[in-house]
């Protein structure tokens, strides 16, 4: 399927901001509090099924609400070509390049650590955060945008095999293991069997480096592990997802002949890929430490969501029904920040002029999902306001 196009170039490719404000909205809609309403309606399969949408699994396997990481990485890569094109019509050269993109990445990290810090007694020093992982790997990713095509797909292959092998011949916990220095016990339902249980939960390389490596910072008490299981190093993987999305980028940049096609066939291939290792007990597809296996299965829904949203805004032409998502993904850095800051805030005013109980209109069951309705809706009028005045926080 070839997409007719114009011969020059946007300043915006549309598809791309509307796929990063439906990421975006995802992580704004988080203030819809879907497993409240759920555990308040048991019996109701249609709340348990949207519940089970806006949470994490607790290890392997994938829902909509883990696809919002992995997809805001892709876009990084994604807008890295478009970038470069632009900095370098303004005269930038390499070293100014290379000075901005250090700048970016320290701001990303410390963005990242500021925001994992706000409700804690001292600053919470943590690497697994969005910001923090892509600003860790942007470096790396600059650096590959230079190089030619065959040597981007070899260093994505080396990410994957190598960080396979990391955790592959890392030593599974022994019959005298302390489980108690993990946060799980060694009969965790979650936990995976034979060869796949190298990549089990705060028991793998990623969670021993970050039982030495976050304690080099002052904290409240030392770091044994992280609840979730969220480590430092998974940024290395993180750093393929960006990559698959320099390649869609490129693509996209140069309106590689059948675009569309070529989006559709790598994502179902990297869909293919990503199962086919979990299933023969390979690699398991696991968000919280990035497996490799993960990075294929995500980085497949990636290109084919990239693909819904190009097919029809770019070649259908269908901009106005997404315009309340290009108004999010205009300012996503603006987004992400009002996501961790705004709700509450939000949430205590209108309690102040209203009343405590200003969202029960249609019963207690519903009143977290109307409050975070009406919070959505203020915080998507501000970026709205912002998107009509052209106001748009870039790093």
């Amino acid at each position: 399927m070839c997409a007719k196009v114009n011969q020059a170039l946007p300043q915006r490719v549309v598809s791309v901001d509307v796929y990063r404000g439906f990421v975006m909205f995802l992580m704004l809609a988080e203030v819809l509090r879907l497993r409240q309403v759920s555990k308040a309606l048991p019996e109701s399969s249609f709340w348990a099924f949207l519940a089970d949408q806006q949470s994490h699994v607790p290890w392997i396997g994938c829902t909509l609400h883990d696809l919002i990481q992995p997809s805001f990485s892709f876009l990084v890569g994604v807008a890295m070509p478009f970038s470069l094109l632009s900095r370098k019509g303004r005269g930038m050269g390499a070293g100014s390049l290379w000075l901005h993109t250090l700048k970016r990445a320290l701001i990303l990290v410390l963005l990242g650590i500021f925001l994992r810090s706000m409700h804690s007694a001292q600053t919470n020093f943590t690497f697994e955060d969005t910001l923090t992982q892509i600003g860790l790997g942007y470096p790396f990713l600059f650096a590959l945008a230079f190089v030619k095509r065959p040597v981007q797909w070899g260093a994505f292959g080396a990410i994957l095999i190598g960080y396979w092998l990391f955790f592959a011949m890392y030593p599974l916990p022994g019959p005298g293991f302390d489980w108690s220095q993990t946060g799980v016990t060694a009969d965790w339902e979650h936990h995976l069997k034979g060869f796949a249980a190298h990549w089990n939960k705060n028991t793998n390389p990623a969670w021993a480096f970050d039982r030495w490596f976050l304690n080099l910072f002052p904290r409240e008490k030392p770091f044994l592990f992280n609840s979730g299981g969220y480590a430092t190093l998974s940024f290395i993987p993180t750093l393929a997802t960006m990559v698959l999305g320099l390649f869609a980028g490129q693509w996209l940049r140069d309106r590689n002949r059948e675009l569309l096609r070529k989006f559709i066939v790598i994502g179902v291939i990297l869909l293919a890929a990503g199962f086919l290792l979990s299933a023969l007990g390979v690699n398991p597809i696991v968000k919280r430490i990035w497996t490799p296996g993960w990075v294929l299965w995500s980085g497949g829904w990636c290109f084919l969501l990239l693909a819904v949203f190009y097919l029809l805004t770019d070649v259908a032409g269908i901009e106005k029904p997404f315009y309340f998502l290009k108004v999010i993904g205009a300012n996503s850095i603006a987004a992400y920040v009002m996501a961790d800051v705004l709700p509450r805030f939000i949430d205590d005013s209108l309690k102040i002029h209203f009343g405590a109980g200003y969202a029960n209109w249609f019963g207690e069951p519903y009143q977290v999902l109307v409050a975070g309705m009406l919070q959505l809706l203020l915080m998507w009028l501000i970026l709205r306001w912002m998107y009509v005045r052209k106001i748009f926080i870039k790093i």
